[in-house]
């Protein structure tokens, strides 16, 4: 999609520090942090929302959570803790609309979020 930030940082268009990067995600660091540890896993593939998902493209949620999985444990913050957070529409508080998860860490995280 040509005015999604998301897929500009994904095609290069935006320069980005990237963080790490495979065929099918990339991820890097959220530019308003709300933690010590706060990155943004995003998928290559345009979608809005995983409500968009066909039932054959689940899979990129399993591979989301490999990848943060390997990206808390490159941080550091697997073993104290870490929250994974996808947000849907609007109401939920997703301002891109393009999937992604945060990765957010290295300190107490509070409950309910918000």
């Amino acid at each position: 999609m040509s005015d999604c930030l998301f897929c500009k940082i994904v095609n290069k268009e935006v320069d980005t520090d990237l963080v790490y990067e495979d065929k099918r995600v990339v991820v890097f660091e959220d530019i308003n942090p709300q933690a010590p540890v706060h990155l943004l896993i995003v998928p290559k593939e345009h979608k809005e929302n995983i409500m968009e998902l066909e039932n054959e493209e689940f899979d990129i949620i399993s591979h989301i959570h490999e990848v943060a999985v390997k990206m808390a444990e490159k941080y550091e913050i697997a073993k104290d803790g870490f929250r994974l957070v996808n947000n849907n529409r609007e109401k939920a508080g997703q301002s891109i609309f393009h999937i992604h998860y945060h990765l957010l860490g290295g300190r107490q995280l509070q409950w309910p979020p918000g």
